[in-house]
């Protein structure tokens, strides 16, 4: 397995949009940023935030787009693109409705589930990165799904989520390595 070189946070931009639950995945890169002593700044070329650093003794890219959502490809595609980095060394963290709060799965490749962002990252991308899916359950109708995501979690769903993203930041060294059968194994067995 590859060191991951380039680690994604979806969500959307803006103030109204940080406490929903389609941002858990910037909340997950935000943390890693901060325990790890990386810094954001804009990079309009990149259409998002990025940060650069060395964790565990490799260089590491972090990117929380700024596109809002459905074309997060665009900002994924045109960092991973500059710096010549494939697919199977980018570790997209996202929100998932078809894990409850409170659980967390790591997984290579796949489908989109519906999921707007990773929908335009495979556009750009292929289907075959890592993606860090943070559970924060379903509304129960596909017809809410939308003001769902784009409300917060209630706080007993947003304690189990602050669970599972401590969690994935416990085994993030080991995915950072390329150890990602490790970390499956203490992710998902926990």
């Amino acid at each position: 397995m590859s060191a991951i070189k380039l680690i994604v946070g979806l969500g959307n931009p803006g103030r109204e949009y940080e406490a929903t639950r389609h941002n858990v995945g910037c909340w997950w890169v935000d943390e890693f940023a901060r325990i790890h002593g990386l810094t954001f700044k804009m990079e309009t070329k990149f259409h998002g935030f990025v940060a650069r650093g060395q964790v565990q003794g490799h260089e590491i890219w972090l990117l929380k787009p700024q596109t809002f959502m459905n074309l997060s490809g665009r900002a994924v595609g045109a960092l991973a693109q500059f710096y010549k980095i494939e697919p199977a060394q980018i570790l997209v963290a996202h929100d998932e409705l078809d894990l409850p709060p409170g659980s967390v799965k790591l997984k290579l490749g796949g489908g989109h589930g519906g999921h707007n962002g990773l929908k335009d990252i495979a556009a750009h991308l292929g289907p075959n990165y890592w993606r860090l899916r943070i559970g924060i359950g379903h509304p129960g109708d596909r017809s809410l799904v939308s003001a769902y995501v784009l409300n917060d979690p209630r706080r007993e769903e947003a304690e189990l989520i602050g669970i599972a993203l401590s969690r994935a930041q416990d085994v993030a060294k080991l995915i950072v390595e390329g150890k990602q059968e490790a970390a499956m194994l203490k992710l998902h067995t926990a």
